[in-house]
Order: C-alpha cells, then sequence, then structure tokens
C-alpha cells in the first residue's frame, strides 16, 4: 500500500481555487447552470459532501474536464481519510510458489 504523506487537495478546493475564481464564477451561477441547489455546491466547495458520479458528470461537461477527473480527487481523499483512521493494517499476505501453482504460506504442496 502506498503511503500518503500529504493530504490530497479536495475536489471543493479544486473547483474553487481551479475553476470558480478564474472564471469568476459564483457558487451559485455554477448551481444555477448545472441544475441543482445552490447548497450542493456549497458543500463541496467547503468539505461537508463528497463529489458523487452524476456531480463528476455534471462538473465535467461544464469545465471541459473528465468525470474520472473529479471522482479521481475524490477517491484519493477517501483513501487518505482512511488510512489515517485505521491502526491495525494487516501485513502483506506471504505466498510461495511450487510446480508453477500459488500456496499460501505454510499450506501443503
Amino acid at each position: 500500500m502506498r503511503t500518503v504523506k500529504r493530504k490530497p487537495t479536495t475536489p471543493g478546493e479544486i473547483l474553487r481555487e481551479e475553476f470558480l475564481k478564474p472564471l469568476g464564477m459564483t457558487q451559485k451561477e455554477l448551481a444555477d447552470h448545472i441544475g441543482c441547489h445552490i447548497t450542493v455546491i456549497n458543500r463541496i466547495v467547503n468539505h461537508r459532501t463528497s463529489v458523487t458520479a452524476k456531480m463528476a458528470i455534471k462538473l465535467a461537461a461544464t469545465f471541459g474536464t473528465t468525470p474520472e477527473f473529479w471522482l479521481n480527487t475524490q477517491q484519493a481523499l477517501h483513501l487518505y481519510k482512511a488510512s489515517k483512521e485505521i491502526t491495525d493494517t494487516p501485513k502483506k499476505y506471504k505466498i510461495k510458489i511450487s510446480n508453477n501453482r500459488l500456496h499460501p504460506r505454510g499450506s501443503r504442496v
């Protein structure tokens, strides 16, 4: 498992800093444009809700990105948070190979 040292940039930070501010677009204007309530946009921008698949499609269409861009950003944040919550991560499972077959370590071949 890859260890993440710094917290990933949130989708809300990217939305605000890389798209809304440079375009001079308000949260209300974006909400109206994509057909959702301003509260949804505000919650994303303020890190109170996640970007859903439907929202990712709408953001991608609006800003010329891909849905995967928004979902990957969200997923990176989820993985970071989960890695900070888990304190008992299991060690890698060891296997041995004999006769071109995989066997759990310690099992009979």
